[in-house]
C-alpha cells in the first residue's frame, strides 16, 4: 500500500530507512517535544523500525514519507485510534505533514472502523497543535505531567477529530 500526494510519497517502512531514521530521531530539536529522549544509538531507532515494519504488516497504517526518493519523516496511525507525525528538521515549514496527513486520514476513514482519531502533543509544541487544529481536529482535554523524559515532565495537549458522517 502507498499513498502519493503532489509532492510525496507515502509508503511502507524499510530496513533501508534506518541511517535516515536514526538522523531524524537522533535530533535533539526534532526530538524535543517528542515523547523519548533523542536516540543515542541506531539499536534504538532499528527496534522502532522493526517494530513499524511488522506492525504495518499487520495493518499498513503508519506511513514513511519519501519526497525527492528520500526518507524524511512518517506520518499516519501509531496505535489504537492515536495519529502522529515525525519530519526532518529541514522540511520544517513547508507543508509537508499537512499534505500528508491531508491524504492519510480519508485513507484512515476508508480502511478502519475508527470513530475518531486523536492525537498527545506537549503542549508546548505552537506548531503541531496549530497543524492538528488547521486538519480540523479540535482540543478535548489537557493532562499534566504525562512523559518524564530527561528528568522532566511534560503535559499532554489532546485533539479528537471524529470521522465524518457516511466516511
Amino acid at each position: 500500500m502507498m499513498l502519493r500526494t503532489k509532492r510525496l510519497l507515502l509508503r511502507e517502512p524499510r530496513l533501508s530507512d534506518l541511517d535516515a531514521m536514526f538522523a531524524v530521531y537522533s535530533d535533539a530539536e526534532a526530538m524535543r517535544y517528542w515523547s523519548t529522549v533523542p536516540h543515542a544509538e541506531p539499536s534504538v531507532t532499528k527496534a522502532m523500525l522493526e517494530y513499524r515494519i511488522a506492525a504495518w504488516d499487520r495493518a499498513p497504517r503508519n506511513f514513511q514519507i519519501e519526497m525527492d526518493g528520500a526518507y524524511i519523516g512518517n506520518a499516519g496511525n501509531f496505535e489504537g485510534e492515536e495519529v502522529g507525525f515525525m519530519l526532518r528538521r529541514s522540511h520544517w515549514r513547508q507543508g509537508i505533514v499537512r499534505e500528508a496527513m491531508e491524504t492519510i486520514i480519508p485513507y484512515l476513514w476508508r480502511t478502519t472502523p475508527h470513530p475518531r482519531l486523536i492525537a498527545d502533543v506537549d503542549p508546548r509544541n505552537a506548531a503541531s497543535c496549530g497543524l492538528l487544529r488547521a486538519l480540523g481536529f479540535q482540543e478535548s482535554y489537557f493532562e499534566r505531567d504525562t512523559f518524564l523524559i530527561d528528568g522532566r515532565w511534560s503535559d499532554s495537549q489532546y485533539f479528537e477529530l471524529t470521522r465524518p458522517i457516511g466516511a
